[in-house]
């Protein structure tokens, strides 16, 4: 099914009481999970607004901020998995990162939390560095897997069926570059919202 007419399906559902997501699922094949498990990032045109946070050395008007003054508030496991809780996301500045490692890596690394080269870190806080990185996280999708499945949020379902088609699109073409064996790793794509089962569509065309 072509991903236009699989989203129309989708929406026959019934109407759920908050705005679901768009997830992605791809089932792979020829796939060592032990061996050739993915940490890496797929971008999307279309980013959705992430709950972001920052660890700077001040304050920043543009994202929530965490100096190294507010490391006191977080004396306890709980408060810091609290902290990775109430976030999507969180960007560093380069200088902090040793500090931000030390401080909150033991719960941040499991819950894929960490600020990372390929999206999160930058080399200082300026207003303009903050924004490009901001507009990166928001179309950037993390990918972590230890299965033979890899399941992405990749949408809204109150963005337009275009805009989700080519974040799919995106996406599956994002994900065969990373494979070893590229398309020829994939069993199947399916696409789904929150509460609804998923429909398989066909592969994008190149």
């Amino acid at each position: 099914m072509e991903i236009k007419a699989t989203l129309a399906e989708l929406r026959k559902e019934k109407k759920r009481k908050f705005t679901q997501t768009v997830d992605l699922v791809m089932n792979l094949k020829n796939f060592d999970v032990r061996k050739e498990a993915l940490n890496t990032f797929v971008s999307v045109p279309h980013g959705s607004e992430k709950k972001l946070a920052a660890f700077f050395t001040k304050r920043s008007k543009l994202i929530s901020t965490i100096t190294e003054e507010d490391f006191v508030k977080y004396k306890e496991m709980k408060d810091i998995k609290k902290l990775a809780k109430k976030y999507d996301a969180f960007i560093a500045v380069a200088p902090m990162m040793g500090k931000v490692a030390t401080k909150f890596g033991r719960v941040f690394g499991p819950m894929n939390r960490m600020p990372s080269p390929q999206a999160g870190i930058i080399p200082k806080e300026d207003e303009e560095m903050v924004k490009m990185m901001i507009d990166k996280m928001n179309k950037s999708i993390r990918v972590k897997n230890k299965e033979m499945a890899i399941k992405l949020p990749v949408g809204k379902e109150d963005m337009s069926d275009d805009e989700i088609s080519e974040n799919v699109e995106a996406v599956i073409k994002g994900l065969e570059k990373v494979l070893p064996r590229g398309r020829d790793n994939v069993k199947e794509v399916l696409i789904k919202f929150t509460m609804t089962k998923p429909l398989k569509i066909v592969e994008a065309k190149k």
